[in-house]
């Protein structure tokens, strides 16, 4: 979260007088890794998303809250398209996730060094720029390695595995993956029609789809029917928290 480490976070938390004693009284214990990492946790499981179109329209039973387009889309999610393989929805789950890890290719591809020659990159909320990767890896720090899931499990055939997000309000939080680098839906589509990205751990679920430009817009098209009708309240709620030191 742009801090130069978890070390530097737990001493502003620690000198910081809106948190004195917050954390004892939450965790039983002082402000650290695991206590912190709880407290986010704790705070993203409010982010409750609901009474999207989707919703209305599958659990509601309201035939006029989703478009022909967003219906043809969703066909498509559970079909030909083989989303709902990993985003699991059944009329008794609606969370979009399998809570499960999978290797799309895009870990794998960023360990090799596999990157494009331009690279796009958001400097504000909605506004791309398009910067040469050589520029950015001349002025970046060197990044660990990231190898996903084996870093916790060291099973070789965890490496580059990321945990399924849900979809709901996926259309309000791009940049998508587990390291931002798709910065669109479209993105996202195309990435997936492609067949991901080759590689030996490369989940058996992810292969070329075949997708029109009509289907893809039609996929587009339902997954911006799963915004929640209470965005406003969940900003609003985020807007009115005390925050602390902003600067």
């Amino acid at each position: 979260m742009a801090n130069p480490s978890i070390g530097y976070v737990i001493e502003k938390i620690n000198n910081s007088a809106d948190y004195n004693g917050l954390f004892q009284k939450a965790f039983n214990k002082e402000p650290g890794m695991e206590t912190i990492g709880m407290a986010i946790a704790s705070y993203e499981r409010t982010l409750n998303s609901a009474n999207s179109p989707f919703d209305r329209w599958y659990y509601g039973k309201d035939k006029k809250a989703l478009d022909d387009k967003a219906q043809r889309g969703f066909e498509l999610f559970n079909g030909k398209a083989n989303c709902s393989s990993c985003h699991i929805i059944k009329p008794d789950y609606a969370l979009f996730t399998d809570n499960d890890n999978h290797n799309t290719g895009i870990g794998y591809a960023e360990a090799m060094g596999k990157t494009d020659k331009i690279q796009r990159v958001q400097v504000a909320p909605g506004v791309y720029v398009d910067v040469a990767a050589a520029l950015i890896t001349s002025v970046a720090a060197t990044k660990p390695n990231d190898l996903g899931r084996y870093e916790i499990t060291q099973n070789p055939q965890d490496r580059w595995k990321y945990k399924t997000p849900s979809l709901r309000n996926i259309s309000l939080t791009a940049p998508y993956m587990h390291n931002g680098s798709l910065q669109t839906l479209q993105q996202v589509v195309e990435f997936y029609n492609r067949g991901g990205i080759a590689n030996e751990n490369l989940d058996p679920l992810i292969k070329p789809l075949n997708l029109s430009k009509q289907e893809m817009a039609d996929l587009i098209d339902f997954l911006n029917s799963l915004t929640g009708d209470n965005v406003q309240e969940l900003v609003a709620d985020a807007f009115a928290a005390p925050v602390g030191d902003t600067k």
